[in-house]
């Protein structure tokens, strides 16, 4: 729910710089293409176009991985990169579309294993992976791929290319907009005469964590029937939203104003929470904050202007509502703490750390035990006092390693 903005880790100088080659990604991959606008098609999960945004052989993925501070002992191969722009719908059913990237090993393989990675809060929607070259979603995105895993990064709606509004924490459209990426992912790799398993191995952080289990839930009940849950691997999800809201509104977590400004402005688009914004924010920011989230604003943008504490954002009344929620706000809450309600029929590796502030570590043992009520296999790993950030760091080579002992 209340998740860090995904800073990358401090880069190493003169290191990780992206080599876009247009001509060697072609050479390297016949499944760079792009479809002009005068045959869109218009199915949910069709392939409006394709773009390549990066080649690099297997030491240009490791010293990318390097500056990102991720173990680069699993590149095995070169990555091809792709802007992909494909059809989806919003939170409303509405057909819309939406962008993500596509990393594709460099191989020989004709069946390529399907890896999902859901990426965490994001404010500005030039921040996403299939933008910004420094992007640490596109990195772990290069990471899988390296390992011979056809990745597919999302951008979700209103990020990237995506128009209008990102509704942040909406797991249905998250879940939505990720099955139609992997079907216009498929449409991709088939142009190469290559194909893609069936069976997707599902990982993502933070917002993406709980996403990543709401994209599970999706392909198991039949969300596209060429599609099926291979392995799931979530990292640091906010799966009991209602627990950690209550966490942040009463003993706080850090930067709590911008994080519940953030939920509130994009859970009142998609739920109405409000009737003007004066009844939810104090002035000056009672004019200012929603505009704020319009995804064209950074996030030091964000911090600068608002204030550190809810009591000078919030009115008195809307705070009170956010301590003890009613009505849709209560109903929203019941409807978003489900993504672990069910029992998929793989195991589920949940990663987490003891010291995350961000999204406290209560989430997975939330989650483990709705799973384990429902007779599903899980396993908690834990690393310690690290903080949100170097959770996923951390976890990322555990879960190549974790997708790799799957069979073929």
């Amino acid at each position: 729910m209340i998740c860090a903005p995904r800073a990358a880790p401090a880069r190493v100088a003169g290191r990780g710089v992206t080599r876009i080659c247009a001509a060697a990604l072609l050479a390297a991959s016949s499944a760079c293409t792009t479809t002009g606008p005068a045959t869109q098609p218009v199915e949910r999960g069709a392939l409006i176009s394709s773009t390549p945004v990066a080649v690099l052989d297997a030491d240009q993925v490791s010293e990318h991985l390097e500056a990102f501070g991720l173990d680069t002992s699993q590149v095995r191969f070169g990555v091809a990169a792709h802007q992909i722009v494909y059809r989806t719908i919003d939170t409303n059913g509405a057909s819309t579309t939406a962008s993500g990237l596509v990393a594709l090993p460099v191989n020989d393989e004709s069946e390529l294993r399907a890896v999902a990675w859901l990426h965490g809060t994001t404010v500005y929607r030039r921040d996403v992976a299939s933008v910004n070259p420094e992007s640490p979603d596109r990195a772990a995105a290069f990471l899988f791929a390296s390992a011979g895993y056809a990745t597919t990064a999302p951008d979700y709606l209103g990020l990237g290319l995506g128009p209008g509004f990102h509704p942040y924490d909406h797991a249905d459209s998250t879940a939505t907009a990720s099955v139609d990426a992997l079907r216009a992912t498929r449409a991709l790799v088939e142009r190469s005469a290559r194909r893609l398993d069936e069976r997707v191995l599902i990982s993502g952080f933070s917002q993406g964590g709980n996403g990543a289990m709401a994209l599970g839930r999706a392909l198991q009940e039949g969300a596209d029937a060429a599609l099926s849950v291979g392995a799931l691997a979530p990292i640091s999800g906010p799966y009991d939203v209602s627990g950690t809201l209550e966490t942040a509104v009463t003993s706080g977590i850090e930067h709590v104003a911008p994080y519940v400004a953030y939920l509130t402005v994009a859970w009142h688009r998609v739920h109405h929470l409000y009737d003007a914004p004066s009844d939810a924010f104090r002035a000056p920011y009672d004019e200012t904050v929603e505009g704020l989230f319009d995804g064209h604003h950074t996030g030091d943008q964000i911090f600068d202007v608002l204030p550190a504490t809810l009591e000078d954002l919030f009115t008195p009344q809307f705070l009170g509502y956010l301590r003890n929620p009613t009505g849709t706000l209560l109903e929203a809450l019941e409807e978003a703490d489900g993504t672990c309600d069910w029992r998929p029929g793989v195991p589920v590796h949940l990663y987490a750390s003891t010291g995350d502030r961000d999204v406290p570590i209560a989430n997975a043992h939330h989650c483990k035990e709705l799973l384990e009520a429902q007779g599903a296999k899980t396993n908690l790993i834990d690393f310690g006092e690290v903080d949100h950030g170097t959770s996923v760091s951390l976890s990322l080579p555990v879960v190549v390693e974790q997708f790799d002992t799957i069979d073929d």
